[in-house]
């Protein structure tokens, strides 16, 4: 079997997404979302879309570039993607080598690369000088099952006798779609960047230009501001639970988090379980979300909403030299 590898164009999206939803279902995109992200990366990520074909059809992608937003300088990422029916014939290891020179060109000193968990995979990985750093989890929630209640917002409201408590939202706590900032997303912006800061990472983000987040995330094809959802205190958004859809069936949380000032108060969590009852109500049928693995809390908040892991994937660094 020959292998070529060349640019994505956008004629392959639809190629694309089968490699990705058989490689590892969980992640939600779509061939709208390949064509829009291949089109709007920031100048500074340098990225690059790569795609294997083999018999004159798209059987890999590996996506990569600089990890602009690390505060470190010259960390890259390589992610790698062979459909399954293809793997063992040299697909992956033909993207990953041309992935690789092209950081090297431009610089890079290493590069992150997220592998599926599969000991075939990550015996590849090892092989290629690949070192594991830290796993993260797909979790898998289905729709059509009973969620938490939505929280309480009347204040005084009485329940049945028997009837278990709702979540109460806190005194002072408004609970609104991503909607209503839609004249001026700045206070949004501010939230995920703050947020983001904490996340869990051996890379690292800073989320520091506010025309490129407008552009690469708000503006993102798959983000859905009406099922997102803000808990707001005193007009500023402190707490969300952010959502991409594949506009069919399927959601998945983009972020979910709290300002360190705010946590403690399962703000996180009461936005998270009204963006569940809108999905489910607009007709969504499976939920997923991304946990890393040593972050507990989450963990046992996404357990708590009925959520099971359904895959993991390792990342792993190579020093490219």
């Amino acid at each position: 079997m020959t292998v070529t590898v060349r640019d994505f164009r956008p004629d392959d999206a639809e190629a694309v997404v089968r490699v990705l939803r058989e490689a590892i279902p969980p992640l939600l995109t779509t061939a709208e979302a390949q064509v829009w992200e291949a089109a709007h990366t920031p100048e500074a990520a340098r990225h690059r879309v790569l795609v294997a074909e083999a018999d004159g059809e798209v059987v890999g992608r590996c996506q990569t570039g600089l990890a602009h937003e690390s505060p470190t300088p010259g960390n890259a990422y390589v992610n790698t993607y062979v459909r399954p029916d293809r793997r063992g014939r040299g697909v992956g290891t033909a993207l990953v080598e041309a992935a690789e020179a092209r950081l090297r060109g431009l610089g890079a000193a290493r590069a992150y690369s997220w592998v599926l968990g599969d000991g075939r995979s990550l015996a590849y990985a090892g092989r290629r000088g690949y070192a594991p750093r830290r796993s993260a989890h797909f979790l898998r929630l289905d729709l059509t099952a009973p969620l938490p209640p939505l929280p309480e917002v009347p204040p005084g409201q009485r329940r049945q006798l028997g009837q278990p408590p709702l979540p109460e939202v806190p005194p002072g706590v408004e609970l609104v779609p991503c909607t209503v900032f839609e004249d001026d997303p700045r206070p949004v912006f501010e939230l995920d960047a703050a947020v983001t800061a904490d996340e869990p990472s051996d890379v690292g983000a800073e989320l520091d230009d506010y025309t490129d987040w407008l552009e690469t995330t708000w503006g993102h094809p798959c983000q859905s501001r009406e099922l997102a959802t803000l808990a707001v205190v005193d007009g500023r958004p402190v707490a969300f639970s952010a959502v991409v859809t594949d506009g069919v069936s399927r959601m998945s949380s983009a972020m979910t988090g709290t300002l360190r000032k705010y946590r403690g108060r399962g703000l996180a969590s009461l936005a998270k379980t009204a963006t569940l009852h809108k999905a489910r109500a607009a007709g969504l049928r499976e939920a997923f979300t991304g946990n890393d693995a040593g972050n507990a809390p989450m963990l046992a908040v996404n357990r708590r909403f009925g959520y099971e892991i359904c895959a993991t994937e390792v990342r792993h660094v190579r020093e490219l030299g």
